[in-house]
């Protein structure tokens, strides 16, 4: 198993993605630490897991709320001895839709906040867990946010929230190969499997993510899970710095 022995801290834990990622981490021998701020959503995912063998925590976490990550983070530590992979994987509260003229300034800056001030209270926790181990994996996702900006994408703050996250992953990578600690993002160019059947303007949305793809599809959440999986691993050791590239195609160097 790629992760066994490793413990792995996912914020976000009981949403669609960071689900996906922890029941993926434990699947491959981790042990994962679900945060989050409901109790009962995260409980949902973590029997999931063990029923399948593998081995999990809860936590009530706010990411935003720093004294509160710092807590949690190190009483991972003090538990289970280590703290080896960290994911940001939080709902950043994006508003879309709206064109950038019609659209307060509220909307605009909560997802720009939100993913910005919890992506550095969460690695930063977590790098100075890793430092101490020399050691480490902190991942983001989402991201430079680099699609033709052109185009009628109408989602806000969304796309200036991923840019900043991204910097923000460059600077940490830079500051802290030093101490063997690793800084990737996964970058999906948009999962169909988040839009419900009945989102508005679903087929829109699903023809502007499938559309620029080599591949005439999206990236699925298992693909998501893989690619975190080799990330988080030994196999991928000599990566930092960089972004996994899951677009099916749809954005190329």
């Amino acid at each position: 198993m790629l992760l066994e022995g490793k413990n792995a801290v996912i914020y976000g834990g009981a949403g669609a993605i960071g689900s996906v990622v922890a029941k993926a981490f434990a699947r491959e021998g981790a042990r994962v630490h679900l945060a989050g701020r409901t109790l009962r959503a995260l409980d949902v995912v973590a029997e999931a897991i063990r029923s399948a063998g593998g081995l999990a925590d809860t936590a009530v976490v706010d990411a935003l709320d720093e004294t509160a990550v710092d807590s949690f983070t190190e009483t991972v530590v003090g538990r289970a001895g280590s703290l080896d992979i960290s994911f940001n994987l939080i709902d950043v509260g994006d508003v879309q839709g709206t064109p950038l003229a019609e659209m307060s300034l509220a909307d605009f800056e909560k997802p720009i906040l939100t993913a910005v001030r919890s992506t550095f209270i969460t690695a930063r926790a977590a790098a100075r867990q890793m430092i101490r181990q020399r050691s480490g994996v902190i991942l983001t996702f989402g991201g430079g946010g680099g699609r033709d900006p052109i185009r009628d994408y109408s989602i806000g703050g969304f796309v200036v929230s991923l840019g900043a996250v991204d910097t923000l992953r460059r600077q940490l990578a830079a500051e802290l190969g030093r101490y063997g600690i690793r800084v990737l993002t996964l970058e999906t160019g948009g999962l169909v499997e988040t839009l419900p059947k009945d989102f508005p303007h679903r087929d829109d949305i699903v023809d502007l993510i499938v559309g620029p793809t080599m591949l005439k599809r999206a990236a699925t959440f298992e693909d998501v899970g893989n690619v975190a999986v080799f990330a988080a691993s030994d196999h991928a050791a000599a990566i930092t710095g960089t972004v996994l590239n899951i677009t099916c195609g749809a954005s190329v160097d």
